[in-house]
């Protein structure tokens, strides 16, 4: 199921030292640092953004029980909060060996190794190639210069459930206004939020014009 792992073009924050620098925010775990590499290998959320995201996904889905993705995983931050409010195993594929094993120190710590999979390997390939159950949730926090970039809610999309999520952080150079499945986006800092849902089932977009026409009729 994993693609061939090749180069990729990472964006990068400094962290200086070691140990915990970022903090799970809410849910069972809530306050549980992370540890995350010194030096230039992780671009990781900031708390905002991360408090943000989930609390547009906690208004569309419940996380309780969920199956979820995280592409471009770094130490698990995503992922790990997605299980701290209730999620039942996560996926993390994340390039970097290095990285991954941050992820699955933190995860490890929580004791909740037994809800995590970690997958070393190029995630846009993963993605392509991917044919496991539908998800409630797929995360991509992908560099934001990332070729596929565009690419990318059309590759995640046929993997969701007819009512999961899939969440995309990028910068202003990418917009996906006019795509159909955009739910909405929502703009952090240099950070730009978007989030899609599948297409709706035939008899629910029926129902939905009926209701429409209804009302216009009215």
């Amino acid at each position: 199921m994993c693609g061939a792992i090749v180069e990729a073009s990472f964006r990068t924050l400094l962290i200086f030292g070691s140990g915990p620098t970022m903090k799970l925010i809410a849910g069972r775990y809530g306050g549980h640092g992370l540890k995350t590499p010194s030096g230039h290998q992780t671009r990781p959320s900031t708390a905002r953004t991360r408090e943000a995201l989930f609390g547009l996904i906690d208004a569309r889905i419940y996380l309780e029980g969920a199956e979820v993705l995280d592409l471009f995983a770094g130490t698990g931050a995503l992922g790990l909060e997605a299980i701290s409010r209730g999620a039942d195993l996560v996926t993390f594929v994340e390039q970097k060996r290095e990285v991954l094993d941050y992820a699955r120190e933190n995860a490890e710590k929580l004791g909740v190794e037994d809800k995590c999979i970690f997958i070393q390997g190029d995630a846009v390939e993963y993605l392509r190639s991917y044919s496991g159950p539908e998800l409630d949730l797929i995360m991509a926090d992908p560099p934001y210069k990332l070729e596929a970039m565009q690419e990318m809610p059309d590759l995640a999309i046929p993997h969701l459930k007819t009512d999961g999520v899939f969440t995309l952080e990028h910068s202003s150079h990418d917009w996906f206004d006019e795509h159909p499945h955009l739910m909405t986006s929502r703009s952090y800092g240099r950070t730009i939020v978007s989030l899609f849902r599948p297409p709706l089932p035939p008899d629910d977009e029926e129902t939905e014009e009926d209701a429409v026409s209804s009302t216009e009729d009215a």
